[in-house]
């Protein structure tokens, strides 16, 4: 191997190493693809709230991390917070919700 091969090959590999650990996700932050799935998922839930007539869905936010579903918002019947968990459950690709939906 060539000492000006060497010279090119370390900064680039260095490079490589560092854009791959920035693709990589934590406990607290996703990763690029993660976050595309995460917003296509709040996107879907947002959808079928709104489609449910019994649903005030603009009082109702949605955020996603990691597949987590977090419902929040202030709603008017118990009956709303299930209707909502249970729509939201049904998502494709929902691990998991967390209702922090508020009676009003």
């Amino acid at each position: 191997m060539s000492a000006s091969f060497r010279r090119f090959a370390l900064p680039v590999a260095a490079a490589f190493a560092f854009a791959a650990a920035g693709c990589a996700s934590t406990a607290k932050q996703a990763s690029t693809g993660e976050y595309l799935d995460d917003t296509v998922i709040t996107t879907k839930v947002k959808t079928e709230l709104f489609k449910e007539p019994d649903l005030k869905s603009g009082q109702i936010s949605v955020e996603t991390f990691k597949g987590e579903v977090q419902l929040s918002g202030f709603v008017s019947s118990r009956a709303a917070i299930d209707k909502a968990v249970a729509i939201t459950r049904q998502v494709v690709g929902v691990k998991g919700v967390k209702n922090s939906m508020i009676l009003r």
